[in-house]
């Protein structure tokens, strides 16, 4: 399957989604460090993190992006 086939309108719903999820769980993030409030921050570093990875396995999943190689 090529790229062209698997960015569709329901790609780009999810995928739109899964940003915008993103860019909540950071500005949290971005409020607690503001106000110096290092519990917030560590569980909203944590949610921005569990963000970034939903996003990254969706792409991974479809072979839009790959996961990176180790090398040895």
């Amino acid at each position: 399957m090529t790229l062209a086939e698997v960015i569709d309108d329901h790609f780009l719903i999810r995928y739109r989604a899964l940003l915008d999820a993103e860019d909540k769980a950071f500005d949290e993030l971005e409020h607690a460090f503001e106000d110096g409030d290092r519990a917030h921050f560590e569980q909203d570093l944590c949610e921005w993190r569990a963000a970034i990875q939903r996003k990254l396995d969706y792409l991974h999943r479809l072979g839009v992006v790959l996961p990176p190689a180790v090398a040895i």
